[in-house]
């Protein structure tokens, strides 16, 4: 897609809600009400409303490289906190994916000074077992998506305000299409793993 086609895009996206639900901006412009709070990755391919065909007004999307959770992040706080304070969402998803650049980056030791100051938190959030087993690049980006869900748990604005929301998490695979759902027994089970490291 070129910049001229962004015009086009758009009112074929209006046409496509409009056509069977005329007042659907209408409503949209009324306010938003999603069920969803997602913390997912910058990665242009994996867009969490279009991998999981979501209409808008379903999702309250945070982005950044390798979807971490980083306490001292303000721009994250303040979605996080207005997610549960004010939209009352009923679930947080930390969607990661394949192949994520960032995981990779941080896993091979990547030096470029442009890029530190956030690889130093994707650094923290995988194995410290290096040699112990083969770590293959879904397994750390399962790893590192099961790590967000130890830290956003002990995040203060969600121990404050997210009391009954539940924190899932997912992997996107990049080349299938496919999201696996992780069950609350791997969620335990990882995080418990990650605190006998540290």
């Amino acid at each position: 897609m070129e910049l001229k086609d962004l015009k086009r895009k758009n009112i074929e996206f209006q046409e496509k809600w409009l056509k069977d639900d005329p007042e659907f901006f209408e409503r949209l412009n009324e306010g938003q009400h999603p069920e969803f709070l997602v913390l997912a990755c910058s990665d242009s391919r994996v867009c969490p409303s279009t991998v999981m065909d979501a209409e808008p007004g379903h999702m309250f999307i945070h982005r950044n490289i390798a979807n971490q959770v980083v306490h001292d992040d303000d721009s994250f706080g303040a979605s996080l906190y207005y997610a549960l304070v004010h939209l009352k969402v009923k679930y947080i998803l930390i969607k990661g994916h394949t192949g994520c650049g960032g995981v990779q980056a941080a896993w091979n030791d990547n030096r470029e000074e442009g890029l530190q100051n956030w690889l130093k938190h994707v650094k923290e959030s995988l194995p410290t077992d290096r040699e112990s087993r083969e770590w293959t690049s879904e397994k750390l980006c399962k790893y590192n998506v099961l790590y967000q869900v130890t830290k956003l748990k002990e995040h203060p604005v969600y121990q404050e305000h997210g009391q009954g929301v539940p924190i899932i998490g997912a992997l996107y695979n990049l080349a299938s299409g496919e999201l696996d759902v992780f069950d609350q027994d791997t969620l335990i089970s990882a995080a418990g793993k990650k605190e006998e490291e540290r």
